[in-house]
């Protein structure tokens, strides 16, 4: 718990928000120049409820702890006769804190998996991490992290219908089809790789702000059911996160999210509050809003006990698809617990990076 802090103190806090405040309005002001724009790759709404997919320099990248493991869920479009339905686990942790001056290693591990389609396309990505954190004095940390992945599509063609098999008054499946000669093989497999980086800044405990920037798809792998050579472009991803502790009872967390790849953007910025309902923050409401330029708005609540954080959110989808979809989005849940290792030869104290906690 917090004690109640001098007024020069509290003069710098201020400072500090108004800061971070214009650095957030640049980036909704930002965000209306990309109007009407979608991204190509899976992701989640809840982006920083599952960091190994954001930026593989996440690994490791845990504030007041020492390991994590994270499930998440998305449901999308349900009105439709096959809803997108996207899953994910993670998890991770530091490694040799004791061993390295004012560092550590990050190591951990991310299995994604969508189902879309009334062909039943599956992805299934299996990706390994691992970054490296060093302080840089007392009040900012550099990380870099990479990731490497095995990834699996497939596709059931028998729950397929083509153009040329219309027979007048509805698709017909028995009807031969030029589409099933082009297809030349219904699953495949490649290597993926990710890359990235972190900066965090943390003046005082009632202040942090994190940037980070990643590439993935480093070696444009081939994908395709056909006997093409389709690549899958590099993405590119850019965020921002800050939390300040208000006072003793809140702290708010504002962050943007932004990703680009191949003429397709993606803009997501919004926040959260954290209202400690029990004074030592071993309970915690949650609650908050964001926006997908172009897309949707994302109403987000939660409850913390302890380690143990669950979040829901819904994309009520403002495009002119959600006249097509009953205007009905996507949930999306998430769990995650956090937690530190019992053996207190490990200097936890000593090189964790402060984050505004109750």
């Amino acid at each position: 718990m917090y004690t109640i802090a001098s007024s020069s103190r509290l003069n710098r806090y201020k400072k500090a928000r108004s800061q971070i405040g214009l650095l957030l309005l640049g980036l909704f002001t930002f965000a209306g120049m990309w109007r009407g724009a979608s991204a190509q790759d899976l992701h989640f709404s809840q982006y920083f409820s599952a960091p190994l997919l954001t930026n593989p320099a996440n690994t490791g990248f845990i504030p007041d702890a020492n390991y994590r493991f994270g499930i998440d869920y998305r449901n999308q479009w349900t009105t439709i006769p096959v809803p997108y339905r996207t899953m994910s686990a993670f998890g991770d942790a530091q490694l040799l804190r004791n061993q390295l001056t004012y560092g550590w290693v990050g190591v951990g591990a991310v299995v994604l998996q969508d189902v879309a389609g009334s062909g039943d396309l599956t992805s299934t990505k299996i990706y390994g991490s691992i970054a490296y954190h060093q302080l840089l004095g007392l009040g900012s940390l550099l990380s870099a992290g990479f990731n490497v992945g095995y990834a699996r599509k497939s596709v059931n063609l028998s729950k397929l219908t083509f153009d040329d098999q219309w027979n007048g008054k509805f698709f017909d499946a028995s009807l031969p089809s030029g589409e099933y000669s082009a297809i030349t093989q219904t699953s495949i497999s490649y290597v993926d790789l990710q890359a990235g980086l972190n900066y965090a800044y943390f003046p005082n405990d009632h202040v942090y702000v994190n940037l980070g920037f990643s590439a993935q798809h480093l070696n444009t792998p081939r994908e395709t059911f056909y006997s093409g050579d389709n690549r899958i472009p590099r993405r590119y991803i850019g965020f921002v996160n800050a939390s300040i502790q208000l006072s003793n009872m809140v702290i708010i967390n504002p962050n943007g999210y932004y990703s680009f790849q191949s003429g397709a953007h993606e803009l997501v910025a919004g926040g959260y509050l954290q209202v400690n309902l029990s004074g030592n923050g071993a309970q915690q409401l949650l609650g908050g809003v964001y926006y997908r330029v172009g897309d949707a708005l994302i109403p987000m609540v939660g409850y913390q006990l302890n380690n143990l954080r669950l979040m829901f959110s819904y994309d009520a989808t403002m495009s002119a698809l959600g006249s097509n979809i009953q205007h009905n989005g996507a949930y999306e849940v998430s769990l995650v617990y956090q937690g530190l290792y019992q053996n207190t030869n490990y200097r936890h104290e000593e090189k964790k990076f402060r984050c505004p906690s109750f």
